[in-house]
């Protein structure tokens, strides 16, 4: 995998960690794998390359090969302590278990803003919290990529168990392992196929009517493709559908297409709007469509959010 990452955007206000409770996941955005052995990785951490992202996921896991472990971890170890306050939110992908161990006791850990959890699923789940070390009030992102996420009765199981391990609120989205949920079923997706032309479409839509309902985010999974963008602006369309919001983005050119999708229309904007007013009926037309707000008020406030982070188009 081969990633790079961007300028960050004056408006983007800090994210620190102390402060992550009052954020929204909706400012993740596109949010860029970087393999955390690259040469240049303190100046993409830094935010010294010039490259449009909101949040960035430094990775030691799939991204390397196993000879590259340790000396990712070396220059995470010596990055750390060095890494300034940045409009970018920035996150670790651990390989394992124990090398989460490791990272949470390096010097300067604090200044990263959480930590993406791969194959995370049931049996897994208990192996994570045995080092897990919440001092630093890190967000967490699990990522629904074994087995198990194709059976509706695990990831309820899975969902339950994150709900007792007292991690509910530091769970800041779980993000679907697309490519690994293929590789799964001995597929790859076909040029000019999105992801809900494969069998994960039904996957996907499981795994929303399981975790959404329980008050959990759903990210995107990433779209392979570099020069297909016109496949990938479908494949945002049809996640946005199902309620996915930060998709995973492979390079930097994928950023601007995903957030441009991320941009609400000023038909939607105008119809959350008025959705949200205090004195809005209790059902009511507007454009040709029927509103009721005892019904549309998650969606319009999911609208407004976008709109704050992304704009409105038109």
């Amino acid at each position: 995998m081969s990633v790079i990452p961007v300028d960050f955007r004056a408006s983007h206000a800090h994210f620190h960690a102390e402060s992550a409770r009052t954020r929204s996941v909706t400012e993740l955005g596109a949010s860029l794998y970087v393999p955390a052995s690259r040469l240049d990785l303190a100046q993409i951490a830094q935010g010294q390359k010039p490259l449009p992202v909101r949040s960035l996921i430094f990775c030691t896991e799939d991204a390397l090969h196993e000879r590259d472990l340790e000396p990712a971890l070396h220059r995470l170890a010596a990055l750390l302590p060095e890494l300034e306050t940045g409009s970018a939110l920035r996150f670790i992908r651990p390989r394992n278990p124990a090398v989460l161990r490791r990272l949470l006791r390096m010097e300067g850990i604090q200044q990263i803003h959480g930590f993406v959890l791969p194959k995370i699923g049931p049996r897994s789940l208990g192996d994570w919290l045995r080092v897990w070390d919440d001092r630093y009030d890190h967000w967490l992102m699990p990522v629904l990529e074994t087995p198990e996420t194709f059976d509706r009765r695990q990831m309820e199981v899975l969902r339950d168990g994150l709900e007792d391990s007292g991690l509910r609120e530091q769970v800041l989205c779980l993000r679907i392992g697309g490519n690994d949920l293929l590789n799964l079923l001995g597929i790859r997706r076909s040029r000019g196929a999105t992801v809900y032309d494969t069998p994960l479409r039904s996957v996907i839509a499981d795994l929303v009517c399981v975790f959404h309902p329980a008050g959990y985010t759903l990210s995107a999974p990433v779209f392979e493709r570099l020069d297909m963008p016109e496949v990938l602006v479908r494949e945002v369309e049809a996640d946005l559908q199902h309620g996915l919001l930060g998709k995973t983005a492979i390079h930097p050119t994928q950023i601007p297409v995903i957030e441009e999708c991320y941009r609400v229309s000023r038909e939607d904007y105008e119809m959350a709007s008025a959705v949200l007013r205090p004195d809005a009926a209790a059902v009511f037309k507007l454009r040709g469509t029927f509103c009721e707000p005892a019904t549309h008020q998650r969606w319009a406030a999911g609208i407004l959010e976008r709109a704050r982070v992304f704009g409105v188009a038109g």
